[in-house]
């Protein structure tokens, strides 16, 4: 049964890995194997061809044939976001639709290059909103260091406002923490329709953006299970526990972060943890060495001896 992302969604929606053989191709007994391991560590929903994805490295037709068989393996078990940005508003469409008939429980959309004033960001937006529709639940992801597109809080309440099936906000401008307590407090102040609130940025300032109302986190981290932790514990009124936690994976979020090569690093960590067989990244991508290999080890490391002092659980790969 097709689960659909709504204005209440919460929790921890994972931004799934495109897991590729060691000489490019699609791995879709790897994709199989990695649905099961982001379930297992007790995600809330999954995004598909996220910028984790690596969308832009696959063909449309790729692009569908991966996402149908994530959403057939995923079976209806949690909602599936699908990535469907795409400077061709046709492809766009394309894959929205073809996907959403599949069982996805609604899409993600971002900017694309070229749009400056608020204007036209909302042009555009209405523009791709009316094109697919009221019956196709929409993301709004706002990602301007990779996008350079900057969605203003008055544009974001604006949209809001006029798409009735924008049912979701994904929050990655940095710094942007006060952005985020605008947006949560709009419906009180501006009387604005709430939405759902995710934020990404690999997850860094989790406990504070819970703090100020976010619903949970989209993020690709490789230890999706300590962000599932972290917000339970912090939907349980545990906050400095939950901060405590995520303070001792601190160190590999951080790791991850660098940018244009956070993916390599996520990739190899999967691997490791047994979730799928190659960490290759599709040419051209980032690509790990021999010190690199080793720098992991020592903070894989570290990270194993806090948990085991503090008493936490060691999740696999560890």
């Amino acid at each position: 049964m097709t689960k659909l992302i709504s204005e209440e969604s919460k929790g921890v929606f994972v931004i799934m890995a495109t897991p590729f053989t060691d000489d490019g191709a699609l791995d879709l007994q790897s994709a199989d194997r990695l649905v099961e391991f982001y379930l297992e560590e007790g995600v809330h929903g999954l995004t598909v061809l996220g910028v984790m994805g690596e969308s832009p490295k696959l063909s449309l037709e790729e692009q569908v044939k991966f996402t149908l068989h994530v959403l057939k393996r995923v079976d209806g078990r949690v909602p599936v976001v699908v990535g469907v940005s795409n400077p061709g508003m046709d492809n766009l469409e394309t894959l929205s639709r073809t996907t959403m008939d599949q069982g996805a429980g609604g899409v993600m959309i971002a900017g694309i290059p070229g749009l400056k004033t608020d204007e036209q960001v909302e042009t555009y937006f209405k523009a791709v909103a009316d094109r697919l529709g009221e019956e196709i639940p929409i993301c709004l992801q706002d990602y301007p260091p990779t996008t350079t597109v900057f969605i203003s809080v008055g544009v974001v309440n604006r949209l809001i406002a006029e798409i009735p099936h924008l049912r979701m906000f994904k929050h990655e401008d940095c710094p942007g923490h006060r952005k985020l307590t605008r947006l949560r407090q709009a419906p009180e102040t501006d009387g604005t329709r709430r939405v759902s609130i995710l934020t990404g940025n690999n997850g860094l300032y989790v406990p504070q953006e819970l703090a100020r109302g976010a619903d949970g986190i989209m993020t690709g981290f490789a230890f999706p299970g300590m962000l599932v932790d972290v917000y339970s514990q912090f939907q349980s009124g545990k906050a400095e526990e939950a901060e405590d936690l995520f303070d001792l994976y601190l160190p590999i979020l951080r790791h991850e972060q660098q940018f244009g090569f956070g993916l390599a690093l996520r990739k190899e960590t999967l691997r490791r943890r047994g979730a799928i067989a190659s960490a290759k990244a599709r040419d051209p991508g980032p690509r790990m060495d021999a010190r690199d290999h080793a720098e992991m080890d020592g903070l894989l490391g570290r990270l194993r001896r806090k948990l085991v002092d503090a008493g936490h659980r060691l999740p696999s790969g560890l």
